[in-house]
């Protein structure tokens, strides 16, 4: 009985919600924060991602190595990154290029003949590439390293402090340019 009451008084919280439209975005709109979500980001228990600059350096360290991204500021309002993902001894990928934003996603364009391009979720903490990337990413990868479903949380929102991250060999993932 108590169970019944529970899901009824759910199903009633849920009529009263207004339809969402998260479903109509497209690439190049930002989806409208639902009530509850917008309330979150003004109290400043989450992150508002539309507002905040992707700017910094993003890292993360497990047991088969050390994940880095750094963004910095580019041309014409949009950024520079270098990125590299390591898995092991061997396997890793590397790669830079130029990103920009949209609403709550960074575009991450890769430098290089076949080009790859990510739309990776950007939140204002984190950077997370998709679960599956596009098949001209693999070139980016050593032995059997896969940019799919890497994620990068950040760590400072300093572009002096991006500048100075190294990768695996020694050399400055974000060059200054």
């Amino acid at each position: 009985m108590q169970r019944t009451k529970a899901v009824l008084l759910c199903l009633a919280a849920t009529a009263c919600q207004p339809p969402s439209d998260a479903g109509k975005a497209t690439i190049g709109e930002t989806r409208a924060a639902t009530g509850l979500e917008r309330a979150a980001i003004e109290s400043g228990v989450i992150t508002d991602a539309t507002r905040t600059s992707p700017v910094g350096l993003y890292q993360r360290s497990h047991e088969a190595g050390r994940d880095s991204l750094c963004v910095m500021p580019g041309n014409k309002g949009g950024f520079r990154f270098g990125m590299e993902a390591v898995f092991g001894e061997e396997p890793s990928c590397r790669g830079e290029g130029t990103a920009r934003r949209t609403g709550d996603k960074l575009i991450l364009s890769f430098k290089g003949g076949a080009r790859c391009i990510v739309v990776a979720q950007y939140d204002g903490d984190q950077v997370a590439l998709p679960g599956v990337v596009d098949m001209a990413c693999a070139r980016l990868c050593e032995g059997r390293g896969s940019l799919e479903g890497v994620s990068f949380p950040r760590v400072a929102s300093d572009a002096a402090v991006a500048l100075r991250v190294r990768a695996r060999n020694g050399d400055p993932l974000c060059a200054d340019q």
